[in-house]
């Protein structure tokens, strides 16, 4: 909590959430002075898939990793002991998940960038604090009858999550997953939600908030959300719910290059950072591309778009836990 380096994702409670919900082993480094003081914290866990492989990363389904540090000693210390174990495990890489740059003679996949932005002093409802075209869609979502409600349930959330997962033709995350999220870190992990005129669920996020910032991390909406401009009113409604909990700094999350959700972002004028994601290969030669970005996948994509929803979620969680 004191390091400045430090993510919502170095919190401890991670070890907990990744082995229950997903049966991973994880391994939790940490770096002690001589006078017994922790100085620098690794989280890591170990993916074996027939899949994808066997990888060691800090850490799988978070947005950001790495070394935790107060000095380069220990953060060299603690990445030594990772290659370490990495190679004790058979794994095929090392995948460390830095905000900033570490190594220069790492191997470095610069697919991802985040966005974040200072919370404005004034959030009021003229709005004069985010572009003017995203005040116009927040004042339509309003006509229209759409009211956000903050620390909705995970049974409004689930099902627009993972149907805009489906939409994207991505494996949906399962719903024992955020269930142990919630558990862990209770008014530290907050769902906000964007509900009709009918008080239906149309649009929903799920955030963290750790030392002043709130990270929208996970989001969906459903097809019935479309032209209703409910994004826009759940990210100004979230803006305002921070400001309220104190926080400085919004957070929107990691977006890959050239998407949708870049685009988006950029819209409501958040600035993107690039993340470099680093590499100790062991037995590849490469870096994995594990990712929708990836050609090869194409097809698989198409046609996770076309399936039923209620298979969609059944299958979802098996091939996920593979990914990280």
């Amino acid at each position: 909590m004191a390091n400045a380096q430090s993510s919502f994702f170095h919190r401890a409670g991670w070890q907990a959430v990744i082995r229950d919900a997903f049966g991973h082993e994880t391994y939790f480094l940490f770096a002690e002075s001589t006078a017994g003081d922790i100085v620098g914290v690794l989280p890591l866990a170990h993916i074996s898939s027939l899949l994808f492989g066997k990888s060691l990363i800090g850490l799988p389904f978070a947005a950001y990793g790495g070394v935790a540090a107060d000095d380069s000693v220990a953060a060299e210390a603690l990445e030594q002991a990772a290659s370490r174990l990495a190679r004790e495990l058979g794994t095929d890489y090392l995948e460390l998940r830095n905000q900033s740059l570490r190594h220069e003679n790492w191997p470095t996949q610069d697919l991802y960038v985040t966005f974040k932005r200072q919370i404005p002093a004034v959030l009021d409802d003229k709005m004069l604090s985010i572009p003017q075209k995203r005040r116009n869609m927040v004042r339509k979502a309003l006509k229209l009858g759409l009211r956000a409600v903050v620390d909705d349930s995970l049974e409004n959330f689930y099902p627009v999550f993972s149907e805009n997962a489906r939409n994207h033709g991505t494996p949906v995350l399962p719903a024992r997953y955020f269930r142990r999220l919630k558990q862990e870190f209770g008014a530290d992990c907050e769902i906000q939600s964007v509900h009709n005129a009918e008080g239906r669920c149309i649009s929903s996020i799920l955030c963290f908030y750790f030392k002043g910032e709130v990270l929208a991390y996970y989001a969906g909406e459903s097809l019935a959300a479309r032209n209703t401009a409910a994004n826009d009113l759940k990210y100004w409604s979230l803006m305002c719910r921070a400001a309220q909990r104190g926080c400085q700094v919004f957070d929107l999350g990691r977006s890959k290059k050239g998407t949708g959700s870049f685009e988006f972002k950029r819209l409501w004028e958040f600035e993107p950072h690039q993340l470099h994601y680093q590499y100790d290969l062991i037995t590849r030669d490469s870096i994995p591309q594990n990712n929708p970005m990836n050609k090869k996948y194409r097809l698989l994509i198409a046609g996770w778009k076309r399936l039923p929803l209620p298979v969609a979620e059944l299958l979802g969680p098996m091939l996920v836990r593979n990914l990280g």
